[in-house]
Parts: structure tokens; sequence; C-alpha cells
């Protein structure tokens, strides 16, 4: 048998996670999950060296739950309410003593509510997903365009004049009022050339359904004035999907109105494409193409327009360190000029990146730009790495278990997982150049299936056999495609919310 994993290891799972049982369940519910769990990683059902090695690790994971069933903490209310508070440590007298180990069930049960509502705070802070960005703007054209007659004469005139001609500063937070509506607050400060000003912008967003949602803002600014709008996304097919954006502008000048509208689709794995059409104070059209792969970025865009009219192409390749470092290129040009930028990007910190981006343009000049984005929520590379790696070895062990529920299930017309994915999807136009971070869940889901019904607890997925944190830290969803009794179904579940299906609802219509 493999060395079993040490009890740091053990303590970092959540036992009522990995068995997809309520905090509440009875002993009956514990006992089932443990056996079912014991039965599908048991060592002596693989005869392959390496599935067989595979299995005694997570086997051995399994049994960290066996010891405590020896100090039977499902049978006596007091060590199980140590455990839900402590953990397997809390049971463990060698070595690490609980403060007042001895208080009553009742004490111990409600230190474990408030640590619970504390837990629920943290949850809905990190869910805030709070984002923020500076920049700043060097005027550096003194190095390369100056005339040395006008400076010899004058003190320290042998030196370039470099200035700090423009900053940026945006900060944004996200605040879920309930499963379907969430705020936005977002502001940023803005200074050029003497001249500054800022605002401020409240959103108000609600999912109407799988396919879509829509989004009230309200803003204000000492530079712009008021503003009131709109925006609506909505999924037209699988690979395709449309938003319409509106708003006023309300100014010293009177009230401008405005309009946008954006048609996208996927034109294969890597590749979107956009049509945008832009009514108003500056209207336009503009189309372009986005490649986005694990190595590289590439944009090409035209637009025509009143006032500007212009072709840009970019390029952004992407190192494979743990740094996260990117170099880039762009070049613009239409009626305002030409403008060529290159620079490159840097991951600092756990939650910092680091860019300069140097602008060369006619008849711009030179300017150098410094952008510090704030990174909230990064994880540690080894240990998605290790977590990803326990969740590939569990599908590979499910495979015969798996293989013997879809027969079970096709033989009387029950549930059959079609495909189901796990993690952040992204679907805002605005937020495309961020790419959509999911796992392929389809055989851990259907492993858990028993009878045509499949029911998931009110916890994240991240502890389920098979599944990992994808994207830590950022808000995650659970989509399943699935049969049931030869109708197609799907379902859209944010993490942390209770699962049941087959439902009437998620019921995929014909004529859909």
């Amino acid at each position: 048998m493999a060395p079993a994993l040490e009890d740091d290891e053990i303590d970092n799972n959540d036992y009522y996670s990995l068995l997809n049982v309520r905090r509440e369940a009875t002993q009956e519910e514990l006992k089932g999950s443990y056996r079912r769990l014991c039965m599908l990683y048991h060592p002596d059902k693989h005869r392959d060296p390496e599935l067989k090695r595979q299995a005694e690790q997570l086997f051995n994971l399994v049994l960290g739950l066996h010891v405590i069933y020896h100090h039977d903490f499902d049978l006596d209310p007091q060590l199980r309410a140590i455990y839900d508070i402590y953990g397997k440590r809390g049971l463990d007298v060698e070595g690490w003593e609980v403060v007042e180990r001895k208080r009553t069930p009742v004490e111990i049960r409600e230190e474990f509510e408030r640590l619970q509502r504390e837990r629920e705070e943290r949850r809905l802070q990190q869910r805030t997903n709070p984002k923020g960005m500076i920049s700043v703007g060097v005027d550096a054209t003194d190095l390369f365009d100056r005339y040395e007659e006008d400076y010899k004469d004058l003190p320290g005139g042998g030196f370039p004049h470099v200035e700090i001609n423009k900053m940026h500063i945006s900060q944004s937070i996200e605040a879920p009022l309930t499963t379907t509506d969430t705020a936005v607050l977002s502001g940023s400060l803005s200074t050029h050339n003497g001249n500054g000003g800022g605002n401020i912008n409240l959103a108000l967003r609600r999912v109407t359904s799988a396919k879509g949602w829509g989004e009230v803002e309200f803003g204000a600014g000492d530079s712009h004035g008021p503003l009131l709008g709109m925006k609506i996304f909505r999924n037209l097919t699988a690979r395709c999907f449309v938003t319409a954006q509106c708003g006023l502008q309300f100014s010293s000048r009177g009230v401008r109105p405005g309009c946008t509208t954006v048609l996208a689709r996927h034109l294969d794995k890597n590749t979107m494409g956009y049509l945008q059409w832009r009514w108003g104070t500056q209207s336009s059209m503009n189309t372009s193409i986005v490649r986005d792969t694990k190595t590289s970025h590439f944009t090409f865009a035209m637009q025509l327009g009143i006032p500007h009219s212009f072709m840009m192409m970019s390029y952004q390749y992407k190192f494979q360190d743990d740094e996260q470092t990117k170099v880039k290129g762009s070049i613009k040009s239409g009626f305002f000029g030409t403008v060529v930028e290159y620079g490159a990007e840097r991951k600092i910190s756990r939650h910092s990146v680091l860019g300069a981006t140097v602008s060369v343009g006619v008849p711009q000049g030179v300017s150098l730009k410094i952008k510090d984005l704030e990174k909230h929520r990064e994880s540690s590379a080894s240990d998605i790495a290790r977590k990803k790696q326990e969740a590939e070895s569990a599908v590979l062990l499910m495979q015969e278990s798996v293989r013997r529920i879809i027969e079970s299930e096709e033989s009387r017309m029950g549930l059959i997982i079609l495909n189901a994915w796990y993690g952040k999807f992204v679907t805002d136009n605005s937020r495309r150049h961020e790419r959509a971070k999911v796992i392929d869940v389809s055989v851990p889901l259907q492993c858990l299936v028993k009878d045509s019904k499949l029911i998931l607890t009110e916890a994240t997925k991240t502890g389920l056999p098979g599944f990992y944190d994808p994207c830590v830290g950022e808000e995650k969803s659970l989509k399943v495609l699935y049969q049931f009794r030869g109708v197609m179904h799907q379902v859209l579940s944010p993490d942390g919310e209770a699962l049941r299906i087959p439902k009437q609802s998620h019921r995929i219509d014909a004529d859909t």
C-alpha cells in the first residue's frame, strides 16, 4: 500500500464535501457515502499497476474518514461538534490541545454556528471580486526629438526632459444581492497634463435565464455629467450571442443619447468574430477578429466612423513560466495618425502584475505607460496542479463504475449525463478578453447518479471526487446537459447551491 497522506493534507479536505452529504447528515447517510467511496477506490479492484497506485492514494485519502469513525464522531454529539469546529486535530489528544474541550455539546454547537456565519461573511466578501488598476503615463519625447543648441546654455540642459503627464486609477467591486441579482460599484480618477476628473458608476444586473441577463447602469462624474443606461445580453445559439446597450448622457449642452449593438460568433475553439454598430456622438461601424490560445493573443480590427476611422493589429505572446510573463506589440493607423506600441508585463507578487508599454506615434510623440494591476485571489500553481492530478486519477478510476451506471440507466430510460462543465463561464461581451475557465466533470457527475437521480448538497463542488477548482477565488457555476426519459435537459447552477436533477424546469423544448 502507498504511504498514508500526511495529517495536514487530510485536514485540508472537507469530509462532508468529499462524501457529498450535508453537515447535518444522519449516521446512515454518512456510512452509506463512506462505503460507496471505499468500493470505488479500493486498490484490489484494479490490476493495472498505474491505476492501482492511483487508487491506493485516493483510498488512503478516504481512510482519513475511518480515523474519525474510529473516534465515533458520528455517534458522540460532542466529538462530532468538535470535529465540525476544529477538524481532525480537534480529536487528537497528543500534540494539540483544544481550548475548553469539555464544554457542553450545546456550547460547542453555538460556537460552530458563529464560526459558520463568519465563514459565510468571508465567502460573500470573496465573491465581491475586487479589481483595481493603476496606470501612469510618462512623456519621453525629449529622448528622441530635441535640439541640442536650445538646451546647451541652460542649467541642466544636457539632460533630456522626461515627465509624468497622465495617471489613471480605477477600482470596482461586485456584491451579490440574490442568486440572480448582482450590484457592481466602480469608480475611477484620471489626470492628464494638469487637468483631472473622476466618475462613479453603479450597475444592477439580473440573470433572467440561462441564455441572458439585463443590466441597468447609473453614473455620475465631473467631466461627462450624469449617465443613465441599460444593457441586454442574449445567447442566440450555442456559438452566437448579441448585446444591446443604450444610454442617456446628461451635460450642460443637453441630453446626448447613444446606442451600441454587438453581434459575436465563435469561429472556432479559440477564435471570436465581432460586428459592432454604434450610434451617438461618435457613430461608427467596427469589425474585429480575436484569437486567444494558451501561448498567444491576436486581434485585428477595422473601424469606419466619425470622427475616427482606423485599422489596428496587435499580438501578445505568453511565456509559460511562473511569473506569467507576456510581451506584446501593436500598430494602429487612421485619420489621427499612426501609433506603434510595444511592451511587457510580469507578475511581481502573488497579487500584483507590473507592466510597461512604450508608445511611439505620429504626431503624438513618444510616451511610456507603467501599469500596476492588482490581482485578488490568485492561488498557488503547485496546489492547483496537485488537486488537478488527484481529480484526473479519480476520473480514471471511475470509468468502470460509470460504464455500469450508464448501462443500468439506459435500460430504464433513466438519467444520462451527456456533458457537464464546472468553473467560470464568460458570456459578457464587455469581458471578452477573458477566457472561460471550466473543466469537464461529466464522468464524476454520472458516477454520483443513483436510481435515476443526482443530488448535490448545498456546498462548493470543488470537494467532490473528480472535481478541482479551475479558477480559485472566482465565482463558479456547474452547467449540466443531461437526458432523462429520452428528453434533453439543461441547467446552470451557481456553485455552493444545492442541485437536484432531473427536474421538469430543466427540460429543453423542441422548438427552442
